[in-house]
């Protein structure tokens, strides 16, 4: 999957590095402000198992 998104890149190495990183951030950024609030209250993290 790396290697066909790599080929199919514009540019030569270092505009696909750069372009690369920026596939890579904006992965991260959706994923922090949409899917994991999104998911936070299906997910059992703030369940504790010890009691007072």
């Amino acid at each position: 999957m790396y290697g066909w998104i790599w080929r199919h890149l514009p540019g030569n190495v270092l505009v696909r590095s750069l372009i690369s990183i920026g596939l890579v951030l904006g992965v991260i950024y959706l994923l922090f402000q949409y899917v994991f609030p999104w998911a936070e209250p299906i997910l059992p993290f703030g369940e504790s198992a010890i009691e007072d």
